[in-house]
């Protein structure tokens, strides 16, 4: 089978989880015999060859997409005005898909390649399948937050403006659309997008072996791993921690963000909180295999929380905010517990009933392990092959 991956970025170039979760897909599909070819945003346009799998890398707008966040106010609303409606990604993207022929297209992010990329696939003629990482379908931002890093509950009639364009070129491009959670697939049927498509909850995948972990409880350590912003809520789990009183407590505080300053000075003179600053690979596994709790105290709609599977396969439990995908992982009592989001009495609460019981996390870590297998990474492979299959007959019958 011959796939076509349309991602916004491709390691090495990386903004978040979905650039990782689109690699290994790639990386187990070439695995299996099928070949993959990868289109994405570039500093400059080239081909290039990465692991078996030819990448095109497409200069497309005024600037890269990684560099978003650093330019001017004013550049920064032209690059999505060019974006919205970048005829040259269309008729390159158009052109690659001539050339290259694919059986089938799969589309994930898809900013910096324009929402006129889906036209460029269905003018193709070629069967899409659409992963929905985050929100960008219905929101400018792709996170449904506001400038305050609130959920935005309304909007000024230029971001109207550009959705319902956005809409307007994306919608029924789709043949299936999937997504980590059923709560992103509502929040986009919500809004009129992909109703006439097959909507499919395909959850992100676990890479590598997994191992359950012995901890011990002598020392309850509790870990945070993510952005140090607003919606991941790390002062709402600062101020919980303080109130909880103990030496036999730490609180490791894994990552960066805009609001480091602000998180160290609502720690400082607590010696139990410990700050690691940005890790991956062995030093952040070594982390969570210590751990004996992570808490995900978000305040925004999380798509999915890949924070949460990286716990579990750890053995680690996880206390997370109901919002979002979350409570379609965490189960409380099972592999973890959930609070109100933004409710720093509740988790305080929490926090106090896992340090007065330690026995309770026992039979948390077998639940947390065994949920992982859920998230297999061949099994998810063999349901997103299915799922290229139907569409590959559907389109060949039509």
């Amino acid at each position: 089978m011959k796939i076509v991956f349309i991602s916004s970025l491709y390691p090495p170039e990386i903004m978040g989880g979905a650039e990782i979760v689109v690699k290994n897909i790639a990386t187990e599909l070439i695995k299996r015999g099928h070949e993959v070819i990868i289109i994405t945003t570039g500093r400059e346009t080239k081909i290039e060859d990465l692991g078996n799998i030819k990448i095109y890398r497409l200069k497309l707008n005024l600037y890269f997409l990684l560099e978003f966040t650093s330019q001017h106010i004013s550049k920064r609303l032209l690059w999505q005005v060019v974006d919205l409606l970048n005829v040259e990604a269309y008729r390159k993207i158009r052109r690659i898909l001539e050339a290259e022929s694919p059986d089938i297209v799969h589309m994930h992010n898809f900013k910096g390649l324009s929402p006129l990329s889906f036209k460029a696939v269905k003018d193709s003629g070629i069967p899409l399948v659409f992963t929905a990482h985050d929100y960008s379908p219905i929101c400018l931002r792709s996170n449904l937050l506001n400038g305050k890093s609130e959920i935005c509950h309304g909007r000024n009639i230029a971001c109207s403006s550009y959705n319902k364009i956005q809409k307007t070129i994306i919608s029924d491009k789709a043949d299936a659309v999937t997504a980590p959670s059923k709560f992103v697939l509502d929040k986009l049927e919500s809004e009129g997008l992909f109703r006439d498509a097959e909507k499919i909850v395909l959850p992100n995948p676990i890479e590598g072996e997994r191992k359950p972990c012995e901890k011990t409880y002598d020392v309850i350590d509790i870990l945070f791993v993510g952005s140090l912003s607003k919606h991941k809520g790390p002062d709402i789990l600062i101020k919980s921690f303080r109130k909880v009183e103990g030496d036999n407590l730490r609180l490791h505080i894994a990552g960066k963000g805009p609001m480091e300053d602000e998180i160290r000075k609502l720690a400082k003179g607590d010696d139990r909180i410990i700050f690691h600053g940005f890790l991956t690979g062995d030093e952040l596994e070594s982390l969570y295999r210590m751990a004996n709790l992570t808490i995900l105290p978000s305040i925004w709609y999380e798509a999915f929380g890949m924070v949460i599977l990286e716990s579990f396969i750890n053995s680690t439990p996880v206390i997370a905010s109901r919002i979002g995908g979350i409570p379609e992982l965490v189960k409380d009592g099972y592999n973890g517990f959930l609070f109100e989001p933004g409710n720093s009495h509740e988790l305080c609460i929490l926090i106090k009933k896992i340090l007065n019981d330690p026995s309770i996390l026992s039979e948390l870590e077998t639940g947390a392990y065994e949920s992982t297998s859920l998230y297999d990474i061949d099994m998810i492979i063999d349901q997103l092959l299915d799922i290229y299959r139907v569409y590959m007959e559907w389109s060949s019958s039509h």
